[in-house]
Order: C-alpha cells, then sequence, then structure tokens
C-alpha cells in the first residue's frame, strides 16, 4: 500500500556501514525518477550514484547531520551511510527546479524504502566537496540523499501545540511530529 510506503520513507541517519549497496540497486533507484513529472518535461536532473568507501568518507565529512539534535555529532563510523546519489542540473535552482529535485528524490528514496534500504536527503553540505563527485563541470550540485540499511527506529507522531521539532526519545528512537490532519485543512 503506498501510504504504509510513504510512512517507511524517513530520514534515517544510523545504518549498518558494513552492508553494501551495489551500483546495480543504485541506478535501480535513479530509473525510478526518470519516470517521474518534469516541469514541461525539461528533464533538467541528472545524478551520480557513489558506493565506492573511499568516495563516501569523502562525501559523509561534508554533511550536516540533524540540525534539531544539537548535541548529536552525526553517525558513528559504523553506522554511516553505504552510498549516495547526488542530484545535479546545470541550472541555478529556482522554485520550479526544486519542485522537480522534490519529485525524483521522493521517487528515488520511496524505491529504496521497498527495498529496505533506508534514505536521507541533504541540502546541507559542502558544495565545494560535492561538486568534485560531479562528473560535468557545468552541473551544479542540489541535493545529495544518504543510503543504506537502517540501524535506528524511526517512527512517526502527532505534533504537541505545532511542535514539529524531531528528537531521540528515552530509547534512543527518532521520534517525528507531524502536524494533524486538522491542522493542515485549511477548509
Amino acid at each position: 500500500m503506498i501510504s504504509e510506503l510513504i510512512k517507511k520513507n524517513r530520514s534515517y541517519r544510523r545504518y549498518d556501514a558494513s552492508r553494501e549497496i551495489s551500483r546495480e540497486q543504485l541506478l535501480s533507484f535513479v530509473e525510478n525518477a526518470r519516470f517521474v513529472a518534469s516541469a514541461a518535461n525539461l528533464q533538467r536532473l541528472r545524478f551520480t550514484a557513489v558506493n565506492d568507501k573511499e568516495s563516501c568518507d569523502k562525501i559523509f565529512s561534508s554533511l550536516k547531520f540533524a540540525g534539531y539534535l544539537k548535541e548529536w555529532s552525526g553517525p558513528a563510523p559504523e553506522e554511516r551511510p553505504a552510498a549516495y546519489i547526488i542530484v545535479s542540473s546545470k541550472a541555478e535552482l529556482d522554485g520550479v527546479l526544486g519542485i522537480d529535485i522534490g519529485i525524483a528524490a521522493e521517487a528515488i528514496t520511496l524505491a529504496a524504502a521497498e527495498a529496505g534500504v533506508g534514505a536521507c536527503m541533504f541540502r546541507s553540505y559542502d558544495a565545494e566537496v560535492i561538486s568534485r563527485f560531479v562528473p560535468r563541470e557545468e552541473q551544479k550540485p542540489h541535493l545529495v540523499i544518504s543510503l543504506g540499511y537502517p540501524t535506528e527506529r524511526v517512527y512517526l507522531t502527532d505534533s504537541e501545540n505545532g511542535n514539529i521539532k524531531y528528537y531521540r526519545d528515552e530509547k534512543d528512537d527518532h521520534a517525528v511530529p507531524k502536524l494533524t490532519l486538522d491542522e493542515l485543512l485549511l477548509g
């Protein structure tokens, strides 16, 4: 059921670093992005799939993890992502391109979730480092998606008093507050 897959498709930040993700599996995730809607069918997005350890370590060091979790310095070495997909374009980021990126990224992360692979999307990274992994100079990176087999529990909860800040609970599980349907609906 699509609603169950959407609920399973969370931002995971701790993975089993010993479990690899093959290039073929990464390409199957990107394949889903190939078929999604694109403004004026321009298909301006390009993708870079990375799964070798040395490159993954360099990409990891450029990311900023979990802004709301001030006391957490990020995943330990054994919890780091096994792969990344970098989303890029020749175009400067604008509202329309941002929508295309969101649609493509959701297709990739839903495909990953269906395969039991967790993902997390990043816009907070060192652009100079990430640009080195995009093989065409004219391409600008816009989003980094980390991928791996999750080792943490992430669950949804209703927000209280509109508080949407995610947090770790007493069991160190990752809680993600969501506004209720009544709070979302305007009419």
